[in-house]
Formats: C-alpha cells, structure tokens, sequence
C-alpha cells in the first residue's frame, strides 16, 4: 500500500489570515470531511461581512437548483446596501458538472468579480472533485481560494477538546483527551456532541474515563480494537464479551467484518515494522492515522507473532467470501471467526 499523499492546507492557512486581518478575500471554495470547521469558518465570514442591521439585504444565497450563470450574475450585480461588501453563497452545485458553455460563462465572471463581493461555492452533501487540469480549475485558483477542511493534526485537536470542556467549567488531560479521540473518532462534528454529553453527565471538575465510558458512544473500529486487545491478552471470555457488545449495538456483521478485516492487516503492518525495527512513524505514513492510534498499534502487535498476524489477515478475507457468497448466518461465521483467532492466544502459541 503506497502512503496516502498530504491534503494541501494552503487555503485553509490563506482563510485564516484573510479573516485575521479583516479582508476577506473576492472568491473561496469550501470542501473537506471536516464540516465543523467548514461551518465555523462560514459564520465568521458572514459575521465579518453581514455585520450591521442591512445584514440580509447583501447576503444572496443561491441553491443548486436555481445556479445558472444568468443568476449568478445578477447576485453578483448587487451592489452592497450600506455596507462594504456582499455574500453569494453557492450551496451543493457542483461547478465541473456544468455544459461547456456554461462553464465559459462562469470563468468569464470569476475573473471578473468585482471589489465589493465575496462568492463562496460550499460543497457539502456532493464530493468536490475539481479536475486540475481544466481551465476552470486554473479559474479558480487564480482568482480565489480553494479550501481543503480536513480532519486536524493530533495537537491541535486535542487541544482544542480540552478548551471545548473548559468553557463548560470542565478540564481533561491530555492522555485523557487522546482517549476520548480515539474512542469517538477525530471528527470534530461528532466530538461537540460527545464532549456536551461527558461534561454535563460528570460530577466533577476534572473528567475522568468513568465519565467517558459511562455516556460516550464509540465508534466501530474503537470496539473492535478492544476486541482484538482481549485475544492479545489471552482472554477470549472478554473479547467474546466485546463482540456480544456489538451485537447489542445491531452493527451488520458484515461491517464488523470489514473493521476486523481492516484492524488485522493494521496488525499485521505493525509487526511487520516491529520486525524490520521501525517506528510508529512509519505506520503514520503508511496508513494515513495520528500518532496515538499508531502507538497503540504498535504496543497490541507485540503481542502477536508475524504468522499470527498473518494467518488472521487471510482468516479474515476468507470469512469475508464466505459471508458474501454462502449465505451463511453473519454472526454464526463471525463468532467461528473469533474461536479461530483466540485459539493461538489460548494454546500459548502467540
């Protein structure tokens, strides 16, 4: 598996300053699987624009049923009503879709914006997948800014939960905070819901991990990471336990599968650097994951052996045929699955 390339952040960096200097720039195109971000950074530009009681009479939104370059034009036309500038909001429509001589039509406009405006094209229930080589992408980048919210580095997040507690009379640390990051996943649009339910269930100040697990909803992988920890340990009582939880939970065996599927071949890359002396950072690259999953992994993959870890892997690709083309109950084939995997922890030969 190549190592998966680096999202550009420059837009992202570029919004910023714009926004921290007050002069917000004539064109942004807004994307990214961080949509908290994306919707923050929204409200300060509208905030920064719209301010003042005419507010609504320079904010032109433009839904994707209606965008044509006609209609474009006329919001673009509209001269800001006792304020400096205007907002045109283009929401889901999808620029590179559009006939060629529509597309002619909205270069010729983009290049041409006028001072007062500022045109923001949000992609959020279709996939921005702007072609580089195209002359409207060379548009786009040439006269705005295309912004990429990805999902944030390990510091800045954790940092940013322990401020989100904080404004609640709340205080985490910093291991604690990883924690909650990895059990909930690193999607700050789920965090918020998550970091609302512990600070008002705990009783407290400080949070602790009892808060955590008593109210906090894990994500998938978190659970079957708990699942293959327990076989590591020997103790397959617990990750049948664990696989009953999941169960409970009513996730399809098929996608527990798929998370088992994808947690093994993890396991089996962390052996692998285990056995060529690598680090964490390497598995970082490899499989595009934060620091403290990666450390994690490392610390389970010194529990298993490099055939364990590869007799799993192809374990789990045969479970995942069998399941897809037999017929077969999903949970009978899971369970087997899991007797499978425990037996090397239960016979000591790890």
């Amino acid at each position: 598996m190549p190592p998966k390339a680096k999202a550009d952040t420059a837009g992202y960096q570029q919004l910023k300053k714009d926004l921290a200097a007050g002069t917000p720039g004539r064109l942004y195109l807004f994307h990214g699987e961080e949509t908290y971000l994306r919707d923050y950074y929204l409200g300060q530009l509208k905030q920064m624009i719209l301010d003042g009681g005419m507010g609504e009479f320079n904010f032109h939104q433009i839904p994707a049923r209606d965008m044509s370059p006609r209609r474009l034009e006329e919001a673009l036309d509209c001269l800001p009503m006792m304020a400096q500038r205007t907002l045109v909001l283009v929401q889901d429509y999808d620029l590179f879709k559009a006939g060629e001589q529509d597309r002619e039509a909205y270069m010729a406009l983009l290049r041409e914006l006028p001072e007062y405006v500022c045109l923001v094209f949000v992609y959020d229930l279709i996939p921005y997948k702007g072609d580089a080589r195209t002359k409207l992408a060379a548009a786009i980048r040439e006269n705005g800014v295309i912004v990429n919210f990805i999902r944030q580095d390990q510091g800045d997040l954790t940092a940013w939960v322990r401020r989100r507690f904080r404004a609640m009379g709340k205080d985490i640390d910093n291991r604690l905070a990883l924690d909650l990051i990895f059990l909930c996943g690193d999607l700050m649009t789920r965090l918020v819901g998550e970091i609302e339910k512990i600070g008002a269930y705990a009783k407290g100040t400080f949070i602790t991990r009892a808060d955590i697990d008593a109210v906090a909803t894990p994500q998938l992988d978190a659970v079957v990471f708990r699942m293959t920890d327990a076989i590591g340990e020997g103790n397959f009582d617990k990750a049948a336990a664990v696989l009953g939880e999941l169960y409970q939970m009513q996730e399809p065996p098929m996608k527990i599968l798929w998370s088992l599927g994808r947690q093994m071949r993890q396991l089996y890359s962390a052996r692998l650097a285990l056995e060529a002396g690598k680090g964490p950072a390497w598995l970082e690259e490899l499989w595009g994951i934060k620091s403290y999953p990666a450390e994690k992994l490392m610390r389970s993959a010194r529990r298993f052996s490099l055939p364990w870890c590869r007799r799993a892997v192809v374990r789990c690709g045969q479970a995942d045929l069998a399941m897809k083309s037999t017929g077969r109950d999903g949970q009978e084939l899971l369970t087997q699955l899991l007797l499978e995997l425990a037996a090397p922890a239960r016979e000591g030969g790890r």
